[in-house]
């Protein structure tokens, strides 16, 4: 069975990063976008991943120009945008598509390991975030609406596990 940590992505920075740097880590997947009505989910995000980074929890943010084209710019205008308005400390990857053919490889084995409302696989908008615990396995998903101080108790829950 595939783990998340047979997955590799492009870092913002332009590096090919594997997965496997975060075994043992709880990761909290997010499609992001900065035009978005959820963008403001960037600071809780970043309060999560600052108040559990230390037991060994990340947010894994992956931007998306998907829904509505609200990611538009480049990776440079993605770190500077998440740098200045939410002081993000958080890994950033680069742009990608998280639906239909041209969907990363990564999110393709996310969907496929947890389905969202009423068994739907497809993300349906951005900010949809899934948790992996500490052996790289799918535990939970959420869609756009779940405010990230929301998600504390099943983040606890998997630092403990």
């Amino acid at each position: 069975m595939d783990t998340i940590h047979t997955f590799s992505a492009r870092a913002i920075d332009g590096r090919e990063t594997a997965l496997s740097e975060f075994r043992g880590q709880v990761l909290l997947i997010v499609n992001v976008a900065s035009e978005c009505g959820f963008t403001p989910q960037y600071a809780g995000l970043e309060t999560l991943y600052r108040e559990y980074r230390e037991q060994g929890f990340s947010v894994l943010a992956f931007p998306c120009n998907q829904f509505g084209a609200q990611e538009p710019g480049d990776s440079a205008a993605i770190m500077e945008f998440c740098a200045s308005r939410y002081d993000v400390t958080f890994p950033i990857f680069e742009k990608i598509d998280v639906n239909g053919p041209g969907a990363h490889p990564l999110y393709v084995w996310l969907k496929g390991q947890k389905a969202g409302i009423l068994g739907s696989e497809s993300i349906k908008w951005n900010f949809s975030k899934f948790l992996v615990d500490r052996q790289g396995r799918v535990i939970e998903r959420w869609g756009p609406t779940a405010k990230p101080q929301s998600l504390r108790k099943a983040i606890e829950r998997a630092l403990a596990a």
